[in-house]
């Protein structure tokens, strides 16, 4: 059966406010996506003084996913005939429910016919003068309408003219929807930020699922290599961002101790300690020398036993010592795991054996050449697998079959596999695997996981310090620490090959995109402290006055930060949250460094109103990019 251990809670620790000053001014200059800016007209609420706001959780959408990707989906009103009052406060999910209102006030009212879309997709122009926001909703209607999409577009342009908050809405072109919100609607997000602190970008999209999400699981034959290393680090921001969507997650790790790699594993270990030659089809390096000593030191008597006793002697003491070894490298890396499975409790259970009996009775085996294989190619794989081989012996696929049903037992509702490149395979297996045994294939997900390079000096590195022609993850964490290897991981696509350029990640330099986003979380700590001595608090905050452009630009950023953290969970890519990250650095650096969007006044100037608010302004900044980093794992320094 599975072992189940408590994980241990990472908290980020935000020090108290305190003075002193930093004289470092750095200029960036970085070439990463930016939010457009444009200015705005002092227009909406007069001054608001800490006003608390309850917050429904966000929903969001994702304009930049492919067609056939799995988009979150906004529900429809429940009320169409009522469109929202007033906008208070802005992100891409608020206005989404506003244009949404507004249809179905429409559609209401005959204004025009046919179904409601099931989704309303909201982006920021690339031209600041196309407003604020913009959707195609009209272009997407035209067809079951009827209707020129120009002629629906301006019948929603007057709904939505009339919701507060909205300064003005234009159509162009054939048909699109450009809007533009007050400086008071797009200001209040910064105060909204502030006060839901770590839960801003938080929703409950998943709430009431369980779901299984197993990765790593590499075998304990050898240290934690950089393939498994990505998995690591991958699977573990994943995990925060499903939990980020509501999700109930379990983290998973499979402990393959039964098998032939494990015979070999002990083989080499008993051949070191003898001072043998190591088996062609042994495991060599460093650590099988190390481990053979511990057991040696440990158990004197081993190298007395016979062979056979020998060698079960070095199997079960390494592979303790082996998996002990991986687990705190783990966790010293930032991933722990609630459950670690081993593969030995299904057979020695009899769940293998008692999982191929219903198999055989159900007709879904069949014997053929000497062996039992799997009807899989009637639910969806390439070909039949074989389960038990001619020599009686159970294959992989029979472990497997037994694993995916005490997932199903266990009550959890999808099972996500994080899997090596080599493991293709494995999608169609496992899901007829589920199909075979009268579950559904859609609670099976497989992710494959590709391959990673190490790159220094303009050279590959291909050896390791202890696992020989091994690159692992202590290789790369002495190279460039914990945070930049989890950081380089994290942010490219899993299911492209990676190459890491060690020299790269030791810079600090805005070339380096994780001291980038780190350096800009300590900039706007930095600022608090600064605020917090000049005697500017949080304690007044007017939106009006949030009217510069680089302020535009900035909350335009904060606002996307909800639909990256759905679209992330939905997508199954962290890599969306570090890009984000990094475009909101570049918007708060170049905030920074405007002189009119200024949090302490000049000299002697006095503080105004304008200070202040700007000091909400920056702890928003501050607060997303935390709320970010601790989705990857990720510390957020108060100072660099």
């Amino acid at each position: 059966m599975g072992v189940v251990e408590p994980r241990p809670e990472r908290v980020l620790d935000v020090p108290a406010l305190a003075d002193g000053r930093d004289d470092v001014d750095l200029r960036w200059a970085m070439d990463l996506p930016s939010v457009a800016s444009h200015d705005r007209d002092d227009q909406g609420a007069g001054l608001s003084k800490c006003r608390r706001t309850t917050l429904a959780p966000p929903v969001s959408l994702d304009p930049t996913a492919p067609a056939n990707a799995r988009v979150p989906r906004l529900p429809w009103p429940a009320n169409p005939r009522t469109p929202p009052t007033n906008i208070l406060w802005v992100n891409p999910a608020d206005l989404s429910a506003a244009v949404q209102a507004a249809v179905s006030a429409c559609l209401q009212a005959g204004e025009f016919g046919g179904p409601p879309p099931t989704e309303v997709l909201i982006e920021r122009p690339r031209n600041p003068n196309h407003g604020d926001y913009a959707t195609n909703v009209a272009l997407r209607l035209a067809k079951s309408a009827g209707r020129p999409p120009r002629d629906i577009a301006e019948a929603i342009a007057r709904r939505l003219r009339e919701v507060p908050g909205i300064e003005s809405v234009d159509v162009a072109g054939p048909g699109f929807l450009n809007i533009r919100l007050s400086t008071s609607a797009l200001g209040q997000l910064a105060q909204v930020v502030v006060e839901a602190g770590s839960n801003y970008g938080r929703n409950d999209a998943l709430a009431g699922q369980r779901l299984n999400l197993e990765y790593v699981s590499a075998n304990p034959t050898g240290p934690l290599h950089i393939g498994g290393t990505r998995w690591a680090a991958v699977g573990d921001a994943l995990a925060r961002i499903l939990v980020a969507n509501g999700a109930a997650v379990t983290r998973e790790y499979y402990f393959n101790d039964h098998g032939t790699q494990i015979d070999r594993f002990a083989g080499s270990l008993l051949a070191s300690a003898r001072g043998e030659v190591i088996p062609p089809d042994g495991y060599a390096g460093a650590y099988i020398h190390d481990i053979a000593e511990r057991v040696v030191h440990d158990h004197p008597e081993v190298l007395r036993l016979s062979r056979a006793d020998a060698q079960e002697v070095f199997r079960r003491e390494g592979v303790e010592m082996m998996f002990d070894e991986i687990k705190r490298s783990l966790h010293d890396f930032g991933v722990d795991f609630d459950v670690f499975f081993h593969e030995n409790a299904l057979y020695e259970s009899g769940a293998v054996d008692k999982i191929v009996a219903a198999l055989k009775e159900s007709g879904s085996l069949y014997f053929a050449e000497g062996a039992w294989w799997l009807r899989s190619s009637d639910y969806g794989d390439d070909k039949d697998r074989v389960v038990i081989r001619s020599d009686g012996s159970p294959s992989y696929i029979a472990g497997d079959l037994a694993y995916l049903q005490d997932k199903r037992a266990r009550g959890f509702d999808l099972c996500i596999y994080m899997l090596g490149a080599d493991h293709h395979g494995y999608i169609g297996r496992l899901k007829a695997a589920a199909a075979a045994l009268h579950d559904d294939p859609n609670a099976v997900e497989v992710l494959i996981g590709q391959l990673v390079n190490l790159v220094k000096d303009g050279r590959p590195v291909r050896m390791g310090k202890r696992a020989g022609n091994v690159v692992t993850l202590e290789d790369l964490v002495d190279a460039v620490g914990v945070d930049a290897a989890r950081y380089a991981l994290e942010r490219s696509s899993s299911d492209a090959v990676l190459d890491i350029d060690l020299d790269l990640l030791v810079k600090h330099s805005n070339d380096n995109p994780v001291y980038y986003v780190q350096y800009a979380h300590a900039r706007t700590s930095n600022v608090r402290r600064n605020a917090a001595g000049a005697g500017i608090g949080l304690d007044e905050f007017d939106p009006n006055l949030l009217d510069h452009p680089a302020d535009t630009a900035l909350l335009g950023a904060l606002g996307e930060f909800p639909r990256i953290v759905s679209s992330a969970a939905e997508l199954r890519a962290p890599h969306r949250v570090a890009h984000y990250l990094e475009s909101l650095a570049a918007a708060y650096h170049r905030w920074y460094d405007t002189d009119e969007c200024r949090v302490l006044p000049k000299g002697d100037d006095p503080i105004t109103m304008a200070n202040r608010t700007r000091s909400w302004l920056n702890e928003a900044t501050r607060t997303v990019l935390a709320n970010g980093l601790q989705l990857l794992g990720v510390t957020a320094p108060e100072r660099l």
